[in-house]
Parts: structure tokens; C-alpha cells; sequence
């Protein structure tokens, strides 16, 4: 299969342009679903990359135990409790319950306790039959999700571990071969697949990117969980996963050279965060 190297051009294609009359929650209305109580900061920062990727409103979901802290991080975030610790079956029940009807994309699993694996499913079918796009990363990634994905627009973010958990593979050393086996399981899945690494991989088994960071600052903890919010971010304004996965992936990795260049390899996510305006604006368009 023929892949490409990203590059501006190619992403520039895939960021749609925003109508100079457009009105509020017309540029994308997203859901954040993570958290524990060790892992608070994962939704914040994807929350916040959503909103800087240009996205209208976005709605976080934390355990009830991460709600004062998330809130006062910023007054951007639109902030519903869980009302357990972890994700249950009541949890999502109430969750669904108060989530607006007009959600664009949606992201879930940065730093999730989940209780119950039904309660994970339960909550991406019911997104899924409400037309929602999702990113899912971290601990959604589990094998019992891949049928529900099947020809849906659905991004999964997985590192080389959560790949192996959640497809029985380890990804190869080898750039094709591990190329080939993305390509694959996103074909038999009928999802796509972003294969974080050195080179990420992103692919729908019909066509395929790449992208080179060569950005070693971004070992810190917390780039993957920017990257879900950027993707959830474009995924409300591009109904294609495999372009929104590339544009993500890509912004994700401009803002990591330019803070790189900077701070040296002292970086951390929210200086990555405090880099995408800067590195998407040369893809801004009004219309």
C-alpha cells in the first residue's frame, strides 16, 4: 500500500474553513471523558487542546473526586460530574442524560478508572448511535470495543502497548512492517488507527500517513492526551477520521518543535497546549 509523509499541504486540506457568520457551536461541540484519582490532569489537557484546535465548546466529564480541581484550572472548561469515582453503568446512565444532543466528536479514556467494562461499551454504542464521532485512548482501548467500531467514524490512539492490547500484535521494530500491520487490523476493524512512536502511522487500511517527530521533548507525560483533544477537536469539524487523525497528529507535532526550540527538552504539555494557536494559525480560513 502506498503511504505519504504529512506535510503542510497535504494537511492543510484537511481543516475546513470557518463561515465568517457562523454563530456558536457551529465550529464543533465536543465531550472529554477521562480521569481518576491519580490521573486528574489527562482531560484537562485534552479539553484545553480541543478548545485551542478551535473548537466551540467543549464539555468535560471527571469523577465527582476531580471536579473542584478540573473547574479551576480554567473557566472555558464546561465541567459534568460523574457521580461515581469511576466509570459505572450509573455513571454513564446519568452522564447520557445531561449531555447536550448537538455533541460533534467526543474523546474518552485519558487517565478513566472504569469499574465496569459494560459501562465503557454501553457508553460508546450509545455515542456511536447518536452519530458522534470519537477518539478513544488509554484505557477505552480494550478488545471488546472493536465491534462496536466496525465502519464508524472512530479514531483509536494507541502507543505501542495499548496496540498489543488491544489487537494481540506487538508492533515491529521495522517501519514496514509496522506500516503493514496498522494497515491491516485498521482494514479488518474498519476503524482507524494512529500508532503513536517516533513515527506515528495513521491509517483506514485504504490509505495511509506518516508522520516523523524526531521531537524527543515529547517523552513528557501528557502529549498523547493533548493529541486525543486535538483529534476529538478536528473530528467535530471533519466527518473524516483518517484526516482528522492526520491533521491532529500533525499540529501536535508543529507545537512540539516549536516549544522544543524554545524551552530545549524541558517541556511540559501545557507549554504544548500554549503552542497551537500559534502553529495553526497559517492553517486558519475564513470564508
Amino acid at each position: 500500500m502506498v503511504f505519504q509523509q504529512l506535510q503542510a499541504s497535504i494537511v492543510k486540506k484537511f481543516i475546513p474553513a470557518r463561515r465568517s457568520d457562523s454563530r456558536k457551536g457551529e465550529n464543533g461541540v465536543v465531550l472529554v471523558v477521562g480521569g481518576s484519582y491519580i490521573y486528574h490532569g489527562a482531560p484537562i489537557l485534552s479539553s484545553i487542546a480541543a478548545l485551542r484546535c478551535g473548537t466551540d465548546l467543549v464539555y468535560t466529564s471527571v469523577p465527582k473526586i476531580n471536579v473542584s480541581s478540573t473547574r479551576s484550572i480554567s473557566p472555558n472548561l464546561i465541567v459534568i460530574p460523574l457521580v461515581d469515582q469511576k466509570l459505572t453503568r450509573g455513571a454513564v446512565n446519568k452522564l447520557l442524560g445531561v449531555i447536550p444532543r448537538n455533541l460533534d466528536s467526543a474523546t474518552i479514556g485519558m487517565g478513566l478508572a472504569i469499574q465496569e467494562k459494560n459501562s465503557l461499551l454501553q457508553l460508546i454504542k450509545s455515542l456511536l448511535d447518536r452519530d458522534v464521532r470519537l477518539s478513544l485512548d488509554a484505557s477505552a482501548l480494550i478488545p471488546d470495543i472493536l465491534p462496536l467500531l466496525s465502519d464508524k467514524n472512530v479514531v483509536v490512539t494507541p502507543h505501542a502497548g495499548e496496540f498489543t492490547r488491544l489487537f494481540g500484535q506487538v508492533p515491529p521494530n521495522s517501519k514496514k512492517e509496522r506500516i503493514s500491520i496498522v494497515e491491516k487490523n485498521a482494514k479488518d476493524n474498519g476503524i482507524t488507527i494512529l500508532l503513536k512512536g517516533p513515527t506515528d502511522v495513521i491509517s483506514d487500511g485504504k490509505k495511509t500517513y506518516l508522520y516523523t517527530k524526531k521531537i524527543p521533548a515529547m517523552t513528557v507525560g501528557g502529549t498523547g492526551d493533548v493529541l486525543s483533544g486535538l483529534t476529538a477537536g478536528m473530528l467535530a469539524k471533519n466527518r473524516s477520521a483518517l484526516e482528522s487523525a492526520s491533521a491532529a497528529t500533525f499540529i501536535n507535532g508543529l507545537a512540539g518543535k516549536f516549544i522544543q526550540q524554545r524551552l530545549g527538552l524541558h517541556m511540559t504539555s501545557m507549554d504544548l497546549l500554549d503552542a497551537i494557536p500559534a502553529v495553526m494559525k497559517p492553517f486558519d480560513k475564513i470564508k
